[in-house]
């Protein structure tokens, strides 16, 4: 609020028009995108969690998120290669639909060899949907002439909010942030990972982002696809009634899993609750990865209040991202957090644009959002918590090969730069 009335005042001509433009969330009404709804999967019946999360659980059920499920089988891919392989696989493996949904595509040759692969199931009958964020995918857009072959095949290409056909009802502040690689309705690839040659390819040298991307079988993969569906509805404004995903197929995986979307088309900030109160429950640790950190003041405080009582609080975070400005609006809270001792670490490889939160030993968060105001309170997103022992141990080890190529600590600003970066901090919400 303090951003846009600062905004205003000195810039009203600019400002005002902007912020009916961007500056409005969580509404629902004939012409805006519906909210998502959920069904239950009857034969598998909600997975209570015991202790420490009773209260999350409560957090979930009260702002009306599905509820977790045993029986899903869930493997973290942190290598750009392999998860390039396992998402052509799940392509050549898909018998009946592929729905993906992402925030960036562009073409190149890693697309290109995606593209074949689709147009090539589209031809042998599979239902194939793809659908893009129109800010993330912009040159897609402008250019899609690279999706001929798919149309033709069969395949439909939709893009999230297109600002073309509809300019009077488009929030472009609000994106569609998630990735959902969807399979036959019953298997997923998710995570942070786009679909272009710098998240994703073959070995040949690239150098590409650390990022993560995960494989989920199970009851859970139910829910990422009700998300789906309402994203796709919305962008095409076509609705199949027939259109659920088959429940009938019986699951026998370790994980426990809960799916948790935020955004626009969630009525409440579920999410944001329920981070701040497993930051608070916290007993252990609470390890955090994330490209952008520009949190709002009750997460920096929580995180404050769980080094002052002895958890172990990590904050990875690239040493340089892409966004001078995030990178600058998120330095005074990494100070804030490097004065009181929690373990403030740059990480100097390639850009780290993974995102996931280990909270104790209990489980943790990978997902698409970052921990930053876009992502928390404006951007449709997507995560998954997951509770078992097989995930912390892999993200465990993840989060500590990434430590060993850090440098720890927050640098003192010259004046001029502490200046600049308070004066972000006040735009910090617009960011």
């Amino acid at each position: 609020m303090l951003s846009w009335i600062i905004s205003v005042f000195f810039l009203p001509y600019i400002a005002v028009p902007l912020y009916f433009l961007l500056g409005i969330r969580k509404r629902e009404s004939s012409r805006k995108k519906k909210f998502v709804t959920f069904h239950e999967i009857d034969q598998y019946r909600p997975y209570t969690l015991y202790d420490s999360h009773h209260a999350l659980q409560n957090i979930f059920k009260k702002n009306g998120i599905p509820p977790a499920t045993k029986g899903n089988t869930y493997t973290l891919i942190t290598d750009n290669t392999a998860a390039f392989h396992r998402l052509l696989k799940e392509i050549e493996q898909a018998r009946q639909s592929i729905d993906i949904c992402t925030y960036l595509f562009e073409f190149d040759k890693t697309t290109e060899i995606i593209l074949d692969a689709l147009s090539k199931k589209a031809k042998e009958g599979v239902r194939v949907r793809v659908l893009m964020d129109i800010v993330g995918s912009l040159g897609a857009y402008f250019h899609q002439k690279g999706f001929k072959a798919l149309k033709d095949a069969g395949g439909e290409v939709a893009f999230f909010t297109p600002i073309l056909k509809r300019p009077f009802q488009n929030y472009i502040n609000l994106r569609n942030h998630r990735k959902i690689y969807l399979f036959d309705q019953h298997s997923l690839l998710s995570g942070g990972m786009n679909l272009s040659d710098a998240y994703m390819g073959e070995a040949d040298g690239t150098k590409r982002w650390e990022d993560l991307l995960y494989y989920l079988k199970g009851p859970a993969v139910h829910y990422f696809y009700h998300i789906f569906y309402n994203d796709w509805v919305y962008a095409t404004k076509k609705e199949k009634i027939s259109d659920n995903p088959s429940k009938e197929e019986a699951y026998h995986g370790e994980s426990i899993v809960q799916v948790v979307p935020s955004g626009p088309d969630i009525p409440t900030d579920a999410l944001y609750e329920s981070l701040l109160n497993a930051i608070y429950n916290a007993k252990k640790r609470i390890w955090i990865v994330t490209p952008y950190f520009v949190p709002d003041d009750n997460i920096v405080q929580a995180l404050v209040i769980a080094q002052h009582k002895g958890v172990d609080v990590k904050l990875i975070t690239p040493k340089s991202s892409d966004h001078l400005l995030a990178d600058m609006g998120r330095s005074p809270y990494m100070r804030e957090l490097d004065e009181i001792g929690a373990d403030v670490m740059l990480y100097e490889g390639r850009m780290l644009h993974a995102k996931a939160i280990l909270f104790d030993d209990v489980g943790g968060m990978v997902g698409s959002v970052n921990l930053d105001n876009r992502s928390l309170f404006l951007n449709y997103e997507v995560v998954a918590f997951v509770y078992s022992s097989h995930f912390i141990e892999s993200l465990e080890s993840w989060m500590n090969i990434l430590m060993q190529n850090t440098t720890r600590g927050m640098k003192k600003p010259s004046k001029f730069r502490e200046a600049m970066e308070n004066m972000m901090k006040v735009f910090a919400p617009l960011l």
